[in-house]
């Protein structure tokens, strides 16, 4: 769960580009493999305009985004750190971490979600809470999609600003999964808030770097792709995983 991306070369061991069999992204962004690229020591996840609209499963989708998954899961106790800077576009840029729901049964059978940075580089929507999306590291937590009524959902997240835009420089996002109750998160190595989710989070996770549509911040009227192929790029230097343990 670890990749200085300083080989020039995706690492299928460490990471899956894109799964269409769990997620092919929310419309019109499209996940593809193309969008992925590895080079002068970043991963680099671009969007794009597809040339033609496709209709994938009933969907139409006019854009192309980027799908990164680990194939190893974090625990509670790990900590986890990328140094990213965000693309320029309507388009996010994420590090986050999710479960899968079908590795588990009972009760556990259920979804959490645990986003540390979740940005966007032009606001296009007009919603209150969506106006600091390009200035600021934005993390949640999430518990949902639960089998059983006694396990709690709902959201849980946290919000501090940056010094500047989430496009105009790389910054350090990383979070202390703590314990089951306590998620400390850091901002280029200050700790900046603390969250205590709706419900338990002592489930497996698996890192997420993701470029993605939202429905809250629309397609602008002209496309939304007219920067220049660095500024439609979001650009990982690295993502860092470590276990704590007693010495």
């Amino acid at each position: 769960m670890s990749d200085e991306f300083n080989d020039s070369s995706f690492n299928a061991n460490k990471w899956k580009n894109t799964d269409p069999n769990r997620w092919i992204g929310r419309p019109p962004g499209l996940f593809t493999e193309s969008t992925v690229s590895e080079k002068n020591g970043n991963l680099r996840l671009t969007c794009k305009k597809l040339p033609n609209p496709r209709v994938v499963n009933g969907k139409t989708f006019t854009h192309e985004g980027s799908n990164i998954t680990s194939n190893t899961a974090g625990q509670v106790g790990y900590y986890f750190e990328a140094r990213m800077k965000a693309n320029k576009t309507f388009m996010s840029s994420t590090f986050w971490l999710i479960n899968n729901a079908n590795d588990t049964n009972g009760c556990d059978k259920r979804t959490i979600e645990l986003d540390i940075q979740e940005c966007v580089g032009q606001i296009v929507g007009t919603a209150n809470f969506a106006q600091n999306f390009n200035r600021t590291i934005h993390s949640n937590t999430h518990s949902r999609n639960t089998t059983c009524a006694t396990t709690p959902t709902g959201s849980v997240g946290g919000n501090t600003v940056l010094n500047n835009k989430v496009y105009e420089s790389y910054h350090v996002y990383a979070a202390w999964w703590k314990s089951k109750t306590e998620i400390v998160f850091y901002l280029d190595g200050n700790e900046v808030y603390s969250i205590t989710p709706k419900a338990d989070f002592d489930l497996p996770l698996y890192l997420k770097l993701v470029t993605e549509t939202y429905d809250w911040n629309p397609v602008p009227s002209d496309g939304g792709m007219t920067g220049t192929w660095g500024e439609r790029t979001t650009f990982y230097d690295w993502v860092r995983t470590y276990k704590l343990e007693n010495l």
